[in-house]
Parts: C-alpha cells; structure tokens; sequence
C-alpha cells in the first residue's frame, strides 16, 4: 500500500485538502476500478473519466465510484463539464474549460503538456495542473516525454498546483520531485 500525507489546505480551496496521489480512470482500469480504490492511501484524488461508455452508464458507474470515495474520504473531480460536475455531486471538474464562470466552489483541474496550456490554465483560474507526460505513457504511445530541464521548467509557469502525470509511480515521484510540485497521478501505476 502506498503511503503519503496530504498536504495543508490551500489557500483559496473549500474545506478539503489537496491530495497528493491521483488516480485516472478509463476503460483500461474499470475492471479492478474498486480494487485500485481501495488501495490508495486515505484522501487521495481521483478523476474519473470514462469516456467510453454512454452517458447514462457512466453515470451510474460514477454513483458506484462515487460511493467508495466518500467512504476512503477521496476527493472525486469529473471529467466533464462544470454543470455536470454540480449535478453528478462531484468534489471538482477535470478539463480545458476556457473560463472560470460556472465553476464556483469546485476544484478545477486542467491537463496541460506545454507552456501555452499552462498560460490558458493561468488564466481561467485552474487549482491543480496535471503535468504530462513526464515519462513514457501508454496513453500516449509515441509521445516523447518532457526531459527534466522542461518539467521544471512549466512546472514553475504553473499558478496551481503542479501534479506529475504519464508513467509516473511512487518511486520517479520521489526521483523528480522538487519544490515545484505537489504530488503525482497514475493510471496503471495505482491500478
């Protein structure tokens, strides 16, 4: 089991702390979903995609997701609209939403892979930017990943908090981290 402790509450956040590991849901990690929840340290993070399924399954499967997380005392963000987020009861919205309008109180997350995004992130106000890919990834095949010089670099750009994804692990966290970043999100390392 992984062990970490979160961080104190950020300054401009509602009543929850950031957490430091993240777990990324889809198609590759539904079949053990539970499992991997269950797994992660209390008060971890996840986002839940699911892109694949239809709307009306994946709503349902976010109630199931849902449920568990409250029960590890999880925070959940929705990869979706904000609108969605408010209604599906999530903690916060995961995406490029182009203006901070609409989100009101939730946790706003954004992926970002280069300096432009960062800005666009700056911007609209993101809490949490989803730093990629810092290693090889699956989810993208072929990409390069940022070399270390660069990660540190957008990671300074960043007005939110800096969390490391793309095939990370507990081990190249410890490797990479620095004073720049906050923690670190998975896909197949946490399932």
């Amino acid at each position: 089991m992984l062990r970490d402790q979160p961080c104190p509450l950020l300054p401009d956040q509602r009543g929850s702390t950031l957490p430091r590991i993240w777990l990324f849901t889809d198609e590759r990690n539904d079949a053990f979903l539970e499992h991997s929840i269950r797994q992660l340290p209390r008060g971890s993070g996840i986002v839940f995609r699911h892109y694949h399924l239809p709307e009306p399954s994946r709503r349902a499967r976010f109630e199931t997701v849902q449920k568990l997380a409250r029960r590890r005392g999880h925070i959940i963000l929705l990869a979706g609209s904000p609108a969605l987020a408010r209604l599906w009861g999530a903690d916060g919205v995961h995406g490029r939403t182009l203006r901070r309008s609409g989100i009101g109180r939730l946790w706003h997350s954004a992926p970002v892979h280069d300096a432009r995004e960062i800005r666009q992130a700056n911007r609209v106000g993101v809490d949490i930017c989803f730093l990629s890919p810092v290693f090889a990834t699956r989810s993208h095949p072929g990409q390069r990943p940022l070399n270390p010089l660069q990660v540190r670099r957008l990671a300074a750009l960043s007005n939110g908090a800096v969390i490391y994804l793309g095939g990370m692990n507990a081990r190249r966290y410890r490797a990479r981290k620095n004073h720049l970043t906050h923690g670190w999100a998975a896909i197949d390392a946490l399932s």
